[in-house]
C-alpha cells in the first residue's frame, strides 16, 4: 500500500494536509532571493531547499522523501513539506489510508458490479420466485453502509504495511530484505507467490466462512449476506461489516507471514474484488470440478450449508461440504426453466427453516410458477 499511498499523497493529500494543517512559520518564513541564489552556489538540490523553506511557504520539515518503489515513483511537490503532519505521521497515514480504502473500495465495487450487471448478469433472474422485492436497491444500501465500517478494521493492517512491519518487498535483491522462503524457492518465488497466495487464503476463508455458518454467528453476522437467495453482482460486497472483514483477514495476514511483492499485492487485492463480483453474477459459464465459480456459489446462496470456498472446491471436497451444481444450470434452455426453479424453491424453503427457523424475506407479490 505504500506505492498507492505515495501516489495519493503526491496528487491529492499533500496539498490537502498543507491546507487544513499548515506548518507553523519558522525563521525561513520570508522568501529571500539572495538566499535562494546562495543556496544554488552551495550545491543544494531543489528537494533539500524545499525542505528547508517548505517550498517557500515558511515551514521546516524533518521528513525526507524516499521512493516506495524503484519501479514507480513521483517526486513530491513543495506541499509535501508544508503540513504539521508529515507523510510519515502515523495519524496522517491512518486517515489517508482510511479514505483510500473507503473511496477506492467503493469505486471498484460500483465499477465492477455495474459492468457485470450490464454485460454479464442475466436479467431473467428477476422472475425467479426467490428474487426479493427491490433487491438491488437493498444490496447497494447494505454495501454502502458496510464499506466505511469495514475500512476501519482494514486500515490498521495497511498502516502496518506502510510502516515496514510486513514482508512486502520491492525486489528480492533489495538490500537488507530476507525471508527463509527465499532460501527454498529463490527467485522462482516471484511466480510461486501467486498460486500460493490463492491456496493459502482459500484454505483460511473456507474455515472462516464455515465458522460463520455456526448458529451462534450466523444469525448475528452472516445472515445479512444470505438475505440474497438469488444474488446479483451488487450483492458481492453486501455483508455485515464484521462478516466482510473476517473473510478478508487471510488476505491481510498473508504479507505478515510470507513475502509478497508490492505490485503483486495490489494486483491480487484488485483481483479479489473482481472475483467476488464474478461469483455473484449468475453466469454459469464453466462447469468446473475445481473452480468455485458462480454456479457453485449459487448453490451456497440457495442451500446455505455447501460450497464455502472462495476460489476452489478443494477444501469443500476435503471437508465434506461440496455440492455439485445442478447440470440444468449450464444449459440456457433449462437454467431458468420452471421445473428447475420449482426444485430450487422447494429445497430452499426446507433449508431456510433448518438454518434460520423461518423465512422473513419479502419477495413482493407472490411469483407464480406455471
Amino acid at each position: 500500500m505504500d506505492v498507492v499511498l505515495e501516489l495519493a499523497d503526491t496528487f491529492f493529500f499533500d496539498r490537502l494536509y498543507a491546507t487544513i494543517l499548515p506548518s507553523a512559520p519558522t525563521s525561513f518564513s520570508v522568501f529571500n532571493p539572495v538566499s535562494t541564489l546562495a543556496a544554488g552556489f552551495k550545491g543544494y538540490d531543489n528537494e533539500t531547499y524545499a525542505q528547508q523553506l517548505g517550498g517557500m511557504g515558511g515551514s521546516r520539515s524533518t521528513w525526507q522523501y524516499e521512493p516506495a518503489s524503484q519501479y514507480l515513483s513521483v517526486q513530491p511537490s513543495q506541499y509535501a513539506y508544508q503540513s504539521q503532519w508529515d507523510r510519515d505521521s502515523i495519524y496522517r497515514q491512518f486517515v489517508s489510508l482510511y479514505m483510500i480504502t473507503w473511496l477506492f473500495g467503493s469505486l471498484i465495487y460500483f465499477t465492477c458490479a455495474t459492468l457485470s450487471y450490464i454485460f454479464v448478469f442475466d436479467k431473467t433472474t428477476f422472475n425467479h420466485p426467490k428474487y426479493l422485492k427491490n433487491q438491488i436497491r437493498q444490496e447497494i444500501s447494505q454495501t454502502v453502509r458496510s464499506i466505511p465500517i469495514m475500512a476501519i478494521f482494514t486500515v490498521p493492517a495497511f498502516v502496518a504495511e506502510v510502516r515496514g512491519h510486513s514482508f512486502l518487498y520491492d525486489a528480492i535483491s533489495a538490500p537488507g530484505f530476507s525471508h527463509p522462503i527465499f532460501d527454498i524457492f529463490g527467485k522462482s518465488w516471484t511466480y510461486i507467490q501467486f498460486p500460493f497466495f490463492l491456496l493459502f487464503t482459500d484454505f483460511l476463508i473456507y474455515w472462516i466462512h464455515r465458522g460463520l455458518h455456526h448458529p451462534i454467528l450466523y444469525k448475528k453476522l452472516h445472515k445479512p449476506h444470505h438475505k440474497w437467495i438469488m444474488p446479483t453482482p451488487f450483492a458481492s460486497h453486501a455483508f455485515h461489516p464484521l462478516d466482510g472483514f473476517s473473510q478478508s483477514v487471510p488476505y491481510h495476514l498473508f504479507p505478515f507471514l510470507f513475502p509478497l511483492q508490492k505490485f503483486a499485492n495490489i494486483a491480487l487485492f484488485t483481483f479479489i474484488q473482481i472475483w467476488t463480483v464474478m461469483i455473484h453474477d449468475g453466469e454459469y459459464v464453466a462447469n468446473s470440478p475445481i473452480i468455485n465459480g458462480a454456479a457453485c456459489h449459487t448453490m451456497h446462496h440457495l442451500y446455505f450449508n455447501y460450497n464455502y470456498g472462495q476460489f476452489t472446491t478443494l477444501w469443500d471436497r476435503l471437508g465434506g461440504s461440496y455440492r455439485q451444481p445442478n447440470p440444468e444450470l449450464f444449459a440456457k434452455q433449462t437454467k431458468f426453466g420452471q421445473d428447475e426453479w420449482r426444485r430450487q424453491a422447494k429445497e430452499m424453503e426446507k433449508m431456510v427453516v433448518e438454518v434460520e427457523g423461518a423465512d422473513d424475506r419479502s419477495y413482493g407479490e407472490e411469483k407464480k410458477l406455471k
